[in-house]
Order: structure tokens, then sequence, then C-alpha cells
């Protein structure tokens, strides 16, 4: 699931439940710097339907990082830095674990920095507030920006990037989330009515209803 915009405690957390395999949901902050304020959101939204745990990389992962990855059910990735959390991830191998995760089954769940993460690409506030692009992990294709109605730079940027050779790819209003299955999209969620994913192309943006949870 990816999403443009911060879900948590929204019905987005019981349609990610819905899809996975189990309860065992566990938050990896590392964009946010792993901030108590975040982590607290995070047990108030999941403490009292799922078995919540957190994977801290500061100071240091866990030794059992793999397996500990492997029993979870659900990955949920907040907002922050792109660029740094994924610095972070690639130093410890992370990014091929979740990658492993990914493949036997385990949801992966994030907005912003979590959302664009699983693409090719992505628009991202990591360098600054001029937004850029960044490669990213290259679990789905093409590549995605999120808060598309929510700063006002988004949309004009990210249909110039396309346009100028960026891949093409998906964005996705505040609040709406973008279910794949696999590499395969299936639907657009909102938790806003007024709330729209968008298929952006070279040359056109074409709007994907999102259907209300």
């Amino acid at each position: 699931m990816a999403a443009g915009g911060r879900t948590l405690g929204t019905p987005v957390d019981d349609f990610v439940l819905g899809l996975s395999r189990g309860r065992r949901v566990c938050t990896v902050p590392t964009a946010n710097m792993e901030q108590d304020a975040g982590l607290v959101l995070f047990y108030d939204a999941f403490a009292h339907k799922a078995e919540c745990s957190r994977l801290l990389f500061n100071p240091w992962p866990p030794s059992d990082l793999r397996a500990f990855v492997l029993a979870q059910d659900v990955l949920l990735v907040p907002g922050g830095n792109t660029a740094n959390m994924l610095a972070i991830w690639r130093v410890h191998g992370f990014d091929r674990i979740v990658r492993e995760a990914w493949e036997q089954g385990v949801v992966l769940y994030g907005w912003s920095a979590g959302m664009i993460s699983w693409f090719e690409a992505g628009v991202t506030d990591s360098f600054g507030p001029q937004l850029e692009s960044m490669d990213c992990l290259g679990f789905l294709p093409g590549s995605a920006c999120p808060h598309y109605d929510g700063e006002g730079l988004r949309r004009r940027r990210y249909q110039e990037l396309v346009s100028n050779g960026f891949p093409a790819g998906w964005a996705a209003d505040d609040g709406v989330a973008l279910h794949f299955a696999d590499t395969e999209f299936v639907e657009a969620v909102t938790i806003r009515p007024e709330g729209r994913a968008y298929r952006v192309g070279h040359d056109s943006e074409t709007p994907v209803e999102a259907r209300l949870l």
C-alpha cells in the first residue's frame, strides 16, 4: 500500500490488516529519525488490533534483523526524509531484506517517504523544498509522487519531471492509498471523498477514481 499522505489511525489501517496474513505489524520509522511522537501515534493506532513492534536502526539494528523482519505480517513506513532513510537501509542491507519480505507475502504499507520508496523513482523534498527526483528501491515499476493536492509545488513539479524524461507513474492526493498486488495495480482507496489518484504520463494526467473507505 502506497499512500500520498499520512493515513495512520484511519480506515486504511484496517484495510491493510485485511490484506495481511496475520496481525504482526512493525513500524520502520527511519525516515522521521525514529521520533518518539511518531511511535506513540503508531501504537495508539494499532495496539488494540495488532501485535505491534518497531524496527530502529539507532544506535544499531537488531542482530537478528532478517529473521525479525521475515516474521512480520505488515511493515509500516511513515514519512520523512526518503534519501536519508534509503541510505541507512542500504548500509545495513535492509533494502535486500525488505524485498525478500515482500516476495514472501509481507504487506508493505507506507505514506510519503513510505510511498515513493517502493517505486523505481520518486519526487522528494529530501534535498530541499524545491523538490527533486531520486532513485528508490524499484519493487514497483515507474515513479510516484505523494501529497499531490496537499503541497502547492507537487503537481507542477511532477508533471515537469515526467515531461522531461522522468519515468511515468502514479500520483496520490493526501489521504489516498494505492493498492498493488505484486506489481499490478488493484485499486485506489481514500479517506476523503474528494481524494483521487492519477496516472501521470509524459503528456497526460489521467484521474483514477478512489473508493471511499
